[in-house]
């Protein structure tokens, strides 16, 4: 039989009569993401995605794509066999080779999910250990503290050998959640609020704000390679990439320079307020921790996020920097983040921004702008690209 990934499901098991639903998007989110490599077989039995090849393949690869996909919790490559305690341990010999051959000592764990099965789990592991102490002897049998466990599942079809499992991305399938707008810089915060949210089932529309000639060719490629590395875990996304630099200079021109990044903000959520509406999302995200920087104390979010009807979600709000880096490095977004290329945030930055900023003086600050000229004319000339991880 070909060699299968055994996907193993966490939080999903405890939905209710709308299980399904998880479940469908779960298998309809891998299908897209293991198109180009082959035809698979999908099913889900026992709280387990049985993902197997039905065209050559590269297996490495089926496995690094999978890792990606928000709601298994461990997964595992595995052989099938038929259920015989002979058949599983021809099996397990020839297709455990190499684990064997670098471990010095193993032990056998066995779970027998069909109780028809005429052997015990301790019988299954006594047989299958004997059989492979036999074909490796170098391996000693360690039951306490081996380097390598042999797992053998007596499922409802077939039984199945692996040499244990990795942890998987965790979550909600990606859409189970609804869909919001992500306001993506090139900073480190920004792809790990997104990724945080695409975890709890969120489909994200990244949104981001260039200032050319402000900001460079290179900052936008940054954000677009941000976004790929993201569509690894969420799909296929579609980046808009919002056109700033004429509100930034009206700003600059005739508001006080302490609320220039406030009210910069402040035209941001409204711009991403108009994407969310006309891409049926329901809610606006951004990398936001209080305290970080002037403009994200409890005042300044307030006003910043006054300007929304649409609930703002801030994942990263009680993380330190150090949180928040670690999260970037583990999903792979880090060392993108920090190429040094300037962002439209640190455009014109004031020297001493407003730290207690009230509503009345944004709004009465804003009074000098055409804000509805300037947002209209932002979302005209507003580019889109398709983007996806692999």
């Amino acid at each position: 039989m070909n060699e299968i990934i055994l996907l193993k499901l966490g939080e999903m098991v405890l939905k209710g009569l709308n299980r399904h639903e998880f479940e469908n998007r779960l298998l309809n989110d891998i299908r897209s993401r293991l198109k180009p490599l082959g035809k698979f077989d999908l099913s889900i039995r026992q709280s387990t995605v049985y993902v197997e090849p039905k065209t050559e393949t590269d297996m490495d690869e089926v496995f690094r794509r999978l890792q990606h996909v928000f709601g298994p919790v461990a997964m595992s490559r595995a052989r099938a066999s038929a259920k015989d305690v002979d058949a599983i341990v021809e099996t397990a010999i020839p297709y455990l080779r190499e684990a064997m051959t670098g471990a010095e000592s193993f032990k056998v764990e066995s779970k027998r999910s069909d109780k028809r099965f005429p052997m015990t789990s301790i019988q299954i592991s006594q047989a299958v250990g004997g059989a492979l102490h036999d074909a490796y002897p170098h391996v000693r049998v360690d039951v306490h503290n081996p380097d390598l466990t042999v797992y053998v599942e007596i499922r409802e079809t077939a039984a199945y050998v692996h040499a244990g499992s990795l942890p998987g991305a965790g979550g909600l399938p990606v859409g189970s959640g609804g869909r919001g707008v992500t306001l993506l810089s090139g900073g480190i915060d920004s792809p790990v609020s997104s990724y945080l949210m695409a975890k709890r089932g969120m489909a994200l529309v990244p949104v981001h704000f260039f200032s050319y000639p402000y900001t460079s060719p290179e900052a936008r490629e940054k954000v677009e390679e941000l976004a790929r590395i993201l569509a690894r875990y969420t799909g296929r996304m579609t980046l808009h990439l919002v056109p700033f630099t004429a509100v930034q200079e009206a700003i600059r021109k005739n508001c006080p320079e302490n609320l220039f990044t406030l009210i910069m903000r402040r035209f941001m959520m409204r711009i991403a307020q108009r994407i969310a509406l006309d891409t049926g999302c329901g809610a606006i995200v951004t990398g936001e921790c209080l305290g970080q920087v002037a403009s994200q104390t409890l005042d300044a979010m307030t006003v910043t996020g006054q300007v929304c009807t649409l609930p703002v979600f801030r994942p990263l709000i009680g993380l330190d920097k150090e949180e928040t880096v670690k999260l970037a490095r583990r999903i792979g977004t880090f060392d993108t983040s920090v190429l040094p290329y300037e962002d439209c945030c640190t455009v014109f930055t004031p020297r001493h921004p407003k730290l207690r900023p009230t509503v009345e003086e944004l709004e009465k600050a804003e009074t000098a702008l055409d804000c509805e000229t300037l947002i209209e004319s932002a979302l005209a000339g507003v580019e889109k690209l398709v983007v996806s991880g692999w």
